[in-house]
C-alpha cells in the first residue's frame, strides 16, 4: 500500500542534505553494525528518504557507514507519502530486514501508528510493527486514540470493517441458514466480516453453538469450556484411528511420486502441508506438553482455525468429485 508512493528510480544524493531524525530506534544507531557495513566490499543498497523532509526512512546504518567510508554521496530512493506514512514505512522496513527493532521500540512504534492511523485494524498495525495483534490491542487501550475511533477499521486486505463484528456475525448466521452452499468469501462480503470470522460462525453453528462468542469471565464458564474441549477431543479420537499412521504416511508417499503434484508449485505446496501434518501421536503429545501456558489460548485458537480450514478443504475436494 505505502510502496506505491516509493519511487523505483535510484538517484545519488549529497549525504550532508539527509537527516536521521524521527527514527523508530530509541537508542539510535548501532556502532558495531555501522562499522561492519563500512567494511563491506560490496556496494551498499540504496536507502529510502522522505522527499519533503529529507529524513531517512530506511537505511540510517547504511548512511552512517557511507559517512565512515568518507563518501560524499549515497544512492537514494525517494518516498513521497505523508510524514506519518513515512514513519510506518520506516517501522515496517526495519522489521522486515536489517538490524531488528527492540520489543520496546516496536511497542512504541505501534502506539504512534495507532494515533496516526487509528482507522487501521490491530492486525494491520501488528503486521507493520512486528508484534502480535493482542499486544497492539493492549497498546490501543492505553492510548487516547480509542476514544475517537469511528467504529470502523481497515484490515490487511484493505476492506473497512466495524470494530464489533456482532451485527456481521448475526447476518452471516442468517445467510448460512438460508443458503448453506455459500462460500466463506461470499458470506464475508455480504455480511461485512472477514472470511476467518465467517468460518468461525459456520463452525459454531455446525456445533450447535451461538454465532457470537461468549465473553470470557467466570471460573465455572472456563471449567465448562475445558469440559467441552475434552468431550470433543474424546469424540473425535476414534475417527482419527480409522486410518492408521502407516497408511497415512504411505498415502502421502504415493502423492509425492505423482508428477501432477511434484512438477508444479501448487502441488508441491500441498505436499509440504500434508507432510507437516504427518506427525505421530507421540510427537503431537510432545508438542502439546511443551506449549507455554501463556501461549495456550492462542495456540488452541489457531489449531481450531487450521482444523476448520482442513475440514473445508476436504468438503470442497469431495464436491469436485461429485
Amino acid at each position: 500500500m505505502l510502496e506505491q508512493e516509493l519511487e523505483e528510480v535510484v538517484v545519488e544524493v549529497d549525504i550532508a542534505s539527509i537527516s536521521t531524525a524521527e527514527s523508530p530506534r530509541s537508542l539510535g544507531e548501532d556502532p558495531d553494525h555501522i562499522h561492519a557495513l563500512s567494511e563491506a566490499e560490496v556496494p551498499l543498497p540504496p536507502i529510502i528518504v522522505h522527499r519533503s523532509t529529507m529524513q531517512v526512512v530506511d537505511g540510517a546504518h547504511r548512511l552512517r557507514a557511507a559517512e565512515l567510508r568518507g563518501d560524499k554521496h549515497i544512492k537514494v530512493r525517494f518516498f513521497d507519502g505523508s510524514k506519518a506514512d513515512a514513519f510506518v514505512l520506516a517501522v515496517g522496513s526495519n522489521i522486515a530486514h536489517g538490524l531488528p527493532l527492540s520489543m520496546a521500540d516496536r511497542k512504541a512504534a505501534a502506539a504512534r501508528i495507532i494515533v496516526s492511523h487509528s482507522q487501521w485494524s490491530d492486525r494491520m498495525i501488528a503486521s507493520v510493527s512486528g508484534i502480535s495483534a493482542g499486544t497492539v490491542a493492549e497498546v490501543r487501550r492505553r492510548t487516547s486514540a480509542e476514544d475517537v475511533d469511528s467504529g470502523n477499521r481497515i484490515g490487511q486486505d484493505g476492506r473497512v470493517r466495524p470494530v464489533s463484528s456482532a451485527a456481521g456475525r448475526e447476518l452471516a448466521s442468517r445467510l448460512i441458514m438460508a443458503n448453506p452452499g455459500l462460500s466463506l468469501r461470499q458470506i464475508a462480503r455480504a455480511s461485512g466480516i472477514s472470511p476467518e470470522t465467517a468460518r468461525d460462525v459456520r463452525n459454531r453453528m455446525s456445533r450447535g453453538e451461538d454465532p457470537l462468542p461468549k465473553p470470557r469471565g467466570a471460573e465455572n464458564a472456563a471449567g465448562g469450556r475445558r469440559a467441552e474441549v475434552l468431550s470433543r477431543a474424546t469424540a473425535v479420537a476414534p475417527a482419527a484411528e480409522e486410518v492408521p499412521m502407516a497408511e497415512r504416511l504411505a498415502a502421502v508417499h504415493r502423492l509425492k511420486s505423482d508428477p501432477a503434484l511434484r512438477f508444479n508449485e501448487t502441488g508441491r505446496k500441498l505436499l509440504r502441508l500434508l507432510n507437516v501434518n504427518m506427525l505421530s501421536a507421540e510427537e503431537w503429545q510432545e508438542i502439546i506438553e511443551n506449549v507455554p501456558p501463556h501461549c495456550s489460548t492462542i495456540v488452541a485458537t489457531l489449531a481450531r482455525e487450521c482444523a476448520g480450514m482442513w475440514d473445508e478443504i476436504a468438503v470442497r475436494v469431495d464436491l469436485q468429485l461429485a
